[in-house]
């Protein structure tokens, strides 16, 4: 799905783009426009309005071509440029819901020593992992904590809409043991 997303027209990648392209075509057009504007050496936005490095200067002289091989390599590094903006919306967008995850995390976890009920404390924090350290008896609040905070994350950043945005979440003694 992820390589689909991303623009991958063959393979299995490939074979799933019209069943997202009628699921869900706004995202899809979104990461469309993006390769597009990136194409044309436009700047894209996040979600939430963090933009992309614009072209450099050397990228921009080279799209400036006088013979058939330098138009190859043009299109070659406009095609680049367009996986980097497609990419750029769908990797900041989703480091910008992590964030929002781990606010809340940290949020409820503040809130539960406040009031007493000490639910455990944040250890650990990359990417879209979120690792606590909770006392054994403190293990289905703090899996509910995070899977609640994460549907907070969703409508913060969304609003209400109709996608879910799963979490996967293991309780283990040691996190080496955590897959």
């Amino acid at each position: 799905m992820l390589g689909a997303m991303y623009g991958a027209t063959t393979g299995e990648s490939g074979r799933l783009v019209p069943q997202l392209a009628r699921t869900y075509p706004r995202a899809l057009a979104t990461v469309e426009r993006a390769a597009r504007a990136g194409e044309a050496g436009e700047v894209v936005s996040s979600h939430l309005g963090r933009g992309c490095p614009e072209p450099p200067a050397a990228w921009r002289r080279a799209q400036l071509t006088a013979t058939a091989e330098e138009q190859r390599r043009a299109d070659a590094a406009a095609r680049s440029r367009g996986r980097f903006t497609r990419n750029f919306i769908v990797q900041s967008t989703a480091a910008e819901w992590a964030l929002c995850w781990l606010a809340e995390v940290r949020r409820r976890l503040r809130a539960s020593a406040a009031s007493g009920t000490f639910i455990g404390e944040l250890v650990f924090f990359l990417h879209d992992e979120v690792v606590l350290h909770v006392r054994r008896d403190q293990a289905d609040a703090a899996c509910a904590l995070v899977a609640e905070a994460a549907a907070d994350a969703t409508r913060l950043m969304f609003g209400r809409i109709p996608v879910e945005f799963p979490v996967s979440i293991a309780c283990v003694d040691s996190y080496a043991d955590a897959k």
